[in-house]
């Protein structure tokens, strides 16, 4: 397990078994999710497909009481992975840390509550599953805009494809005060 700069990020490292028939790894264990610091139930588990490269998802968290952990892990592909501090009482509030996730690395992202999570994908054709303690809720729902220059966030690719809903998400300002 490699740990984060943010106190409760971890990035955990599976192994993955290959023989001549193909691979097996395990991606959620709930004993070692537990020994990490997961501290609800599981209540979602999400999909997601990335067509091309250079395309970013994100920055999404929830509002209280919806807050939720997550384990994201690429099963397809690799990705440029970044969380946010939104902690508003956090010492690295609004501070982001990058990772790259991919299939070949074997590598997940632990995220506690109180982070915004959202991915660049580095390949065409990548594939996620999400582990989350929370269902969405879309009057819950918040997000940062990736391109926030008060952000900073060094993407690895030039801007690609985004969501129209993440491209008008505003950018910080001083009304906002996290979670």
């Amino acid at each position: 397990m490699i740990t984060s700069k943010f106190e409760g990020v971890k990035i955990i490292e599976r192994s993955n078994f290959r023989d001549l028939r193909g691979e097996f790894c395990r991606i959620f264990c709930l004993d070692l999710l537990k020994a990490s610091g997961w501290k609800k139930s599981l209540t979602q588990v999400n999909f997601s497909s990335t067509l091309n490269a250079s395309t970013i998802r994100g920055m999404h968290f929830q509002y209280k009481p919806n807050t939720e952990m997550k384990l994201v892990c690429c099963i397809k592909g690799a990705i440029f992975d970044v969380v946010i501090d939104v902690r508003r009482n956090s010492k690295t509030f609004l501070h982001w840390e990058g990772y790259d996730l991919s299939k070949e690395n074997g590598r997940s992202i632990l995220i506690p509550e109180g982070f915004a999570h959202g991915f660049q994908s580095l390949d065409n054709d990548v594939e996620m599953v999400y582990f989350t303690t929370e269902k969405y809720c879309e009057d819950k729902d918040g997000g940062l805009n990736p391109l926030d220059p008060k952000l900073g966030i060094i993407w690895p690719l030039p801007i690609g494809r985004m969501s129209e809903k993440d491209m008008l998400r505003p950018y910080i300002d001083a009304n906002f005060k996290g979670i």
